[in-house]
């Protein structure tokens, strides 16, 4: 199990990928349960426009390892030390095989993948027992879908790392918590084409990711009425999942 947050008074977090969606959102939910916050994203501009009253402000690109290095050597500086960093930074493009383009495939990969990678390699040696790590991944990352040629992958990749971080990490009592929203109505998700089952929004996706840090358990997803569905189809054998996908998108 993870440790238990419950009560966010006096906790550091630091979320990268503030700025907008669930990580703007979720800036706001956590500075109204008091918790000491910094927050980064690549523009300063948006930082400051989010008004959270006594934020640290480390604007950074997650995809630049000295960047974000160089944000963490100034929290640290500030702080001391942190107790909780979430990685919320992400990038969205539809797309499927007739519109393959390589050069968006990979540059979605490293935000949402590649980034998280560099996050963790630099704050592992500042988590202590009872905080920890938290990623914002996706149930797109459960099973392939269609239009998800380059954001399904990455998401897996992301869940595979979490899971094997939280492994190592159990036994000295440091947290990793794999965060796995369905819909969430953002600037990204407005991409797509589709009814989108089961919509939230940001602000309610960010009190079911705060409130999902009460139970220690290390996935937090939500809403359940989707999620659980898309865990039921994740289980299924290749034979049934296939053609039960492409009659339930269309292809």
């Amino acid at each position: 199990m993870n440790p238990k947050i419950s009560q966010w008074q006096g906790k550091r977090v630091w979320l990268v990928g503030a700025s907008s969606g669930i990580g703007a959102a979720m800036a706001h939910e956590l500075a109204r349960r008091g918790a000491q916050l910094a927050v980064s994203s690549r523009s300063l501009d948006k930082l400051t426009a989010l008004g959270v009253a006594g934020a640290l402000l480390l604007p950074c690109d997650a995809t630049d390892r000295e960047a974000l290095a160089q944000a963490r050597q100034t929290l640290i500086e500030r702080w001391g030390g942190v107790d909780l960093v979430v990685y919320l930074a992400g990038d969205y493009v539809p797309m499927r095989v007739d519109n393959f383009d390589l050069a968006v495939a990979e540059r979605v990969l490293a935000v949402n993948f590649n980034a998280a990678l560099r996050l963790a390699a630099t704050v592992l040696p500042d988590l202590r027992a009872g905080g920890g790590i938290a990623f914002v991944a996706s149930v797109a990352g459960y099973r392939g879908l269609p239009k998800a040629l380059c954001y399904g992958p990455g998401k897996a990749a992301l869940i595979h790392f979490a899971e094997v971080l939280h492994l190592d990490l159990l036994a000295r009592g440091i947290g990793v918590w794999l965060i796995n929203p369905g819909f969430v109505a953002t600037p990204l998700t407005a991409q797509n084409d589709f009814a989108m089952p089961a919509l939230l929004t940001p602000e309610q996706a960010a009190i079911a990711a705060v409130d999902g840090f009460r139970s220690g358990h290390f996935e937090i997803h939500f809403p359940k009425r989707f999620t659980l569905i898309m865990k039921f189809l994740a289980h299924l054998p290749y034979c049934w999942y296939f053609p039960l996908i492409r009659r339930l998108t269309g292809g």
